[in-house]
């Protein structure tokens, strides 16, 4: 299974992270990565520096896998349809 890591970037500053996880694919990464948004967001507060920073998800390459902006972590997307019959 690959591994993908976890960088914080906060303006122009990229805090990396070293050890990675494994996960099985780029959708688990992304559910993992909203995660540990939403928990950081609940400690840290969601002040402008942290609602304006991404995390970038990268492979064992180091390419990007994808990106994920803070603030679309604090957004609930509903799971049915927006549309009533």
């Amino acid at each position: 299974m690959p591994r993908y890591y976890f960088n914080t970037r906060i303006g122009d500053e990229l805090i990396s992270d070293p050890e990675g996880e494994v996960l099985r694919d780029p959708d688990r990464a992304w559910e993992m990565a909203r995660a540990m948004i939403r928990e950081l967001l609940k400690t840290e507060g969601a002040d402008g520096a942290l609602l304006n920073a991404t995390i970038e998800v990268t492979d064992d390459d180091g390419e990007i896998v994808l990106e994920f902006p803070f603030s679309e972590a604090i957004l609930d997307v509903p799971d049915r349809s927006v549309t009533r019959h």
